[in-house]
């Protein structure tokens, strides 16, 4: 049980967990796409999708409170869905949405590299960069595993630090307010849909669940942790928006969509804006270093439970790397063959299907978990629509209604994989790990 003596992680242990995993690679990957679908309105958008973000966390909150385990999300879906083939094949899409996360970090880290290099920006070195990364990230891990656990905080103090540089000095110089006016909005089923294209960029608060044992007085620190880390994100974000918007035109936003807000810093700090592409390169690899680490234990977790293949319950120097080696594969794949936008769209389409059911999950264990349904209820509403939305403004846009085939590929094979699974597999499920 949580708050015993054993124990480790206080408050603002709690809360740095949620806004490191929030303020990630992802403000730096989508901005630029987001200014491009929402024009003047982007801050709203930043806010419409941290209040999906906000409404999923209190269910989160209620499930930690009363379910803490490493297992995190896995635990909550199994808890509200029991041990059968739908919650083993959310499960698996849970995964899968984390290896698409991957992608779009490297992608991120790629574009802000090449600004860095004296070579044309292009297609080919962001995505040689990314690659880069990517298998540098996967050795690093499989030989120094301890210095990447103790880099993790100089990255998350260094990243904010920048980015706070980075607004105060945006909103210090003259902001040009015509661009955020009403007569720049888009329609207000456009700015929904183009909100939820950043949704990932707020799925990080659901890593405090996997620390939820951990946590002193889960009563107190739990509720500032997940409510107050989205509420800091939503303001950060929104203040990134306006600095953007203030200092940049739509054409030049729309221009420089990949490394925008190193665009912008150089635009109104000169030599000094570096910072934000300083900025930007450890966040995304702050965040792959983060969700590397965390892969191993999600696939290690779920396999102890019979639920995937019993290989990945396998140790390497200790650690359980095997899945970090799959998230690495798969993410290189998506890296190298599909656009930004498109790696945007499955990842926060994967995770609004993800909270839809965690919201869900804690409506049937309202009970237990001592919940207002009615909140849960609320945000499974608002994960419904916003998913509609984005499914929506991918299928009017003709060059991108594939991805729409990509998204449900993701879903169907998750299904498919698991049905296949536990029909060859012969594996004992044990809900005892999940405790």
């Amino acid at each position: 049980m949580p708050g015993t003596e054993n124990a480790k992680i206080g408050t603002f242990s709690a809360l740095s967990i949620g806004i490191g995993g929030m303020v990630g690679g992802g403000i730096f990957a989508v901005t630029g796409l987001t200014i491009e679908l929402t024009r003047g309105a982007a801050p709203i958008a930043f806010i419409v999708a941290g209040i999906v973000a906000l409404l999923t966390s209190y269910s989160y909150l209620r499930m930690t409170l009363t379910y803490p385990s490493e297992g995190g999300t896995v635990t909550f879906l199994i808890k509200g869905f029991g041990e059968g083939v739908f919650s083993g094949a959310l499960n698996i899409l849970l995964s899968m949405s984390y290896m698409v996360l991957l992608a779009v970090y490297a992608y991120a880290f790629g574009s802000y590299a090449s600004v860095l290099l004296p070579f044309e920006h292009s297609s080919f070195l962001t995505r040689a960069l990314a690659s880069g990364l990517l298998i540098t990230l996967v050795i690093i891990n499989l030989f120094g595993t301890q210095l990447v656990i103790r880099s993790e905080n100089f990255f998350n103090a260094g990243k904010m630090v920048l980015l706070l540089v980075f607004i105060v000095a945006g909103l210090t110089i003259p902001v040009d307010w015509s661009r955020m006016t009403p007569s720049d909005y888009v329609p207000p089923i456009e700015l929904v849909a183009g909100a939820m294209i950043i949704f990932l960029n707020y799925e990080g608060f659901e890593l405090i669940a996997n620390a939820g044992k951990d946590v002193k007085n889960p009563k107190k620190a739990l509720p500032i942790a997940y409510l107050g880390g989205v509420l800091i994100a939503i303001l950060l974000y929104v203040l990134i928006a306006v600095v953007v918007l203030g200092q940049l035109d739509f054409h030049q936003i729309k221009a420089n969509s990949d490394n925008v807000l190193s665009i912008a810093a150089h635009n109104f700090l000169g030599p000094v804006g570096v910072i934000v592409t300083i900025a930007a390169l450890l966040a995304t690899t702050s965040a792959i270093n983060a969700t590397f680490y965390g892969a191993g234990r999600l696939t290690y977790t779920i396999a102890k439970s019979g639920e995937l293949p019993k290989e990945l319950e396998r140790n390497i120097k200790g650690q359980p790397l095997e899945g970090m080696f799959v998230f690495a594969a798969a993410s290189l794949l998506l890296v190298v063959f599909l656009p930004l936008n498109a790696i945007a769209t499955m990842g926060s389409a994967g995770f609004l299907l993800i909270f839809f059911a965690v919201n869900h999950a804690n409506v049937r264990r309202a009970k237990d978990t001592g919940s207002r349904a009615w909140i849960s209820i609320i945000g499974m509403a608002a994960c419904a629509l916003a998913l509609l939305a984005l499914c929506w403004q991918v299928w009017r846009v003709e060059t991108t209604r594939y991805h729409l085939l990509i998204l449900a590929g993701m879903i169907v094979s998750s299904f498919a994989i698991e049905i296949v699974y536990r029909k060859t597999a012969k594996r004992v499920i044990s809900p005892s790990v999940h405790q």
